[in-house]
């Protein structure tokens, strides 16, 4: 991304914290917990990958494509689950905002996505509002929850525990809307 050095690393480094607690998360043996997982983890090392700073490793010219290819076919795979979960549609929000960011980034790679006099682009506004938003109503809903309120109050593994993938998607949130700003 065009932000600075200190805080593109420190986005690299929660992005790919947040993908590896996602990898370890596809162990659960809850069916729907490693499906989200999965998608989650593809997230949070994509983001990780395209948050490096550009003073320090400018991507090669299909870089950015290819981050629009893979982001493309998540989307797609996003969208043929929204059927079934709301959770997904919030999911292909957030590819089809990696492929917007990756589309961008080949377009202008170096520079900053400016246009004089015209503002924020209508697009990267709209994704501002809604992961600003996703980030506060995720922000609110993070309460842990208890023992009895899982199920029949048995210990659950920490990979499965609802707080700690919520705090994976805030964390997530809270990325993209960094990595919308630097646009």
């Amino acid at each position: 991304m065009h932000g600075p050095a200190s805080p593109g690393w420190l986005l690299v480094a929660l992005c790919a914290a947040t993908g590896a607690y996602c990898l370890l998360r596809m162990r659960s043996p809850v069916e729907e917990q490693r499906r989200a997982a999965g998608g989650e983890a593809l997230m949070g090392f994509g983001m990780a990958a395209m948050a490096v700073p550009a003073a320090v490793f400018a991507p090669p010219p299909w870089a950015w494509p290819g981050y629009a290819a893979v982001f493309g076919a998540a989307a797609l795979r996003a969208l043929w689950t929204a059927r079934r979960s709301p959770h997904h549609v919030h999911h292909l929000l957030g590819t089809a905002a990696m492929v917007y960011m990756a589309l961008v980034m080949s377009a202008s790679p170096g520079h900053h996505h400016e246009h004089e006099g015209s503002g924020v682009p209508l697009v990267t506004g709209v994704l501002l509002l809604y992961f600003v938003g996703y980030v506060l109503l995720s922000g609110i809903r993070l309460v842990p929850v208890t023992g009895a309120a899982i199920g029949d109050g048995g210990s659950v593994g920490w990979g499965d525990r609802p707080e700690l993938a919520r705090a994976c998607r805030l964390s997530m949130g809270i990325a993209m809307v960094a990595m919308l700003l630097t646009l």
